[in-house]
């Protein structure tokens, strides 16, 4: 399960409000073996899961369109372009999935200028935990996070490819919205209204 990652003409993340950040409990309703809550973005298990989503992605991306799978220079070059520092208080938040104790998927939200619309960021289940809930955790936990920011709403962009993403946010209320976004890999854009 993953999305698209950053661009540089995503919309920039809202400034200048001190507004407070409630800390995202582990969800008593996830699947079984499930748990997901708030961690600082820069840890090394985030950084391990934020590195395979890249080269998750990136592979699946070259794989389509040039026959081969993303180089090392090519993952540590779009880490560097893409950082991940904005998802964290007070305007973001970091969440890691563990499944039976390890870590599993994350997933990453951010408000925008608008300060009631949140973006999902890095939504990513590692392969072999995929089929077992994560991702459905995942979402439940980003939308109990982007309530607390204050966000009456959240958006992403995702990649056609991406089919089983875009699976599993039809499947939890997302529905195709008009482009928000122009980056290179932004194909599809949703959109929840949260309530």
């Amino acid at each position: 399960m993953t999305s698209t990652p950053d661009t540089p003409s995503t919309p920039r993340v809202r400034a200048g409000s001190a507004t407070p950040v409630r800390p995202v409990r582990p969800l008593a309703s996830a699947p079984s073996g499930w748990t997901v809550a708030a961690r600082p973005v820069g840890g090394p298990a985030p950084a391990m899961l934020l590195r395979e989503y890249l080269v998750d992605v990136a592979d699946r991306y070259y794989r389509l369109h040039e026959g081969r799978d993303s180089t090392p220079e090519e993952i540590e070059q779009a880490l560097a372009e893409m950082p991940s520092d904005d998802l964290a208080p007070p305007h973001g938040v970091f969440l890691l999935a563990h499944h039976d104790g390890e870590p599993a998927g994350c997933a990453g939200l951010r408000l925008l200028d608008d300060a009631r619309t949140a973006e999902l960021k890095r939504v990513y289940v590692r392969p072999a935990k995929r089929g077992l809930g994560g991702g459905a955790a995942l979402l439940a936990a980003v939308e109990a996070a982007a309530s607390g920011l204050g966000a009456a709403r959240i958006v992403l962009d995702t990649r056609l490819d991406l089919v089983e993403a875009r699976g599993l946010y039809a499947r939890h209320g997302y529905r195709e919205v008009p482009a928000f976004t122009d980056g290179p890999y932004a194909e599809v854009w949703m959109a929840k209204e949260l309530g």
